[in-house]
């Protein structure tokens, strides 16, 4: 359901219900990972559906808890990318620098390529936004050749537009 609204931007109403359906069951069977996950989703149904970043900090925060206390590190990354995305988002670029590089370390330590370019996407923007151009050409650069290494090509193009904006001048990068 979520995949579908990433292609058609249609919320589907009964999306956040199964979430909340499986939060409550993972928390019934005791099972802290599995409900790190169902919250996680949760969080980002607010987050990306609702642009509601209220109703999905919290939860994202109470996940990412939930999967330290679980040793749930795909979890982890994954709440630490949209914390990530919701500091950029408040103009919090130091915080959503920090979420997004500790979501890369993850993601390298676990071996996900894709996810590492994709959260470098962040981290240009971030670059440019606090006028280190330099690093955020580098990020590109980085982000592009592992983005092409693991055939990631819709990352390819979104590592492209960042590097195209970070080096237009005078464009707001949404500093607050």
């Amino acid at each position: 359901m979520h995949a579908r609204f990433l292609d058609d931007r249609r919320e589907d109403p009964r999306e956040l219900a199964l979430f909340e359906c499986a939060t409550h069951l993972y928390r019934t069977l005791g099972d802290a990972a599995g409900e790190a996950d169902a919250v996680f989703w949760e969080g980002c149904f607010h987050q990306v559906v609702r642009s509601d970043p209220d109703r999905a900090i919290p939860l994202l925060e109470q996940s990412y808890d939930l999967a330290t206390a679980a040793g749930d590190r795909h979890t982890q990354w994954e709440v630490l990318r949209h914390l990530g995305i919701a500091d950029h988002a408040a103009g919090r670029l130091d915080a959503a620098r920090e979420h997004l590089e500790a979501s890369v370390w993850l993601c390298r330590e676990l071996g996900l390529p894709a996810a590492v370019a994709a959260n470098q996407v962040g981290l240009i923007y971030i670059a440019a936004a606090q006028g280190r151009r330099d690093d955020a050409v580098a990020l590109a650069a980085e982000a592009y050749a592992t983005a092409e290494a693991c055939g990631a090509r819709r990352i390819m193009r979104q590592v492209e537009e960042a590097r195209i904006q970070a080096m237009a001048p005078d464009i707001d990068h949404g500093q607050k």
